[in-house]
């Protein structure tokens, strides 16, 4: 039996890359007459930033810095992705309603897609990812690695071709 692709969970950074992810989220989601999920994460300070900041910033005012970047993280996001559905679905509205939720979530990217990958239940994760060197995979990491090693269900990678650059975005 096939399996059936209903949420498909689309992480991105808001890179530069991102239309070309989101184009085969979306088409993904056409063929599987699926739904989308956008998540992006907003890393937390490290311990020892916090403490640095902690005696210059009160509580209050981090919290408000906070919340403002988690707004406008959705609002960008969100305005991005309207820019995308109506390049791309023109007169579609079924097109353009198959994202049903934009996620901005605290922490570590690569936990903060798979946290709500588990959430919302996803059939399918798609994320992008750019090309890096060796050294820099094994010593930094990506967010990419992480979730192709820890995700429970399958992950669509989509290559960014180098210098790719939309405009507009």
């Amino acid at each position: 039996m096939l399996p059936k692709i209903k949420t498909i969970l689309y992480a991105t950074g808001m890179g530069a890359g991102a239309p070309h992810v989101f184009r085969y989220a979306l088409t993904m989601a056409k063929q599987h007459d699926a739904q989308i999920v956008a998540v992006s994460a907003i890393e937390t300070l490290s311990e020892f930033a916090q403490n640095l900041v902690e005696p210059y910033i009160p509580a209050e005012q981090r919290e408000k810095i906070h919340n403002e970047a988690h707004q406008n993280s959705k609002e960008k996001l969100q305005e991005r992705i309207n820019q995308l559905c109506e390049k791309e679905c023109k007169q579609d509205q079924q097109c353009i309603q198959r994202l049903i939720d934009i996620r901005i979530e605290d922490g570590a990217p690569a936990q903060a897609i798979l946290k709500v990958a588990e959430k919302i239940n996803s059939d399918l994760i798609i994320m992008g990812s750019h090309r890096h060197t060796a050294l820099g995979d094994a010593i930094l990491g990506t967010t990419t690695r992480k979730v192709l090693h820890s995700a429970t269900i399958p992950v669509l990678v989509v290559r960014i071709p180098d210098g790719f650059r939309e405009e507009g975005f």
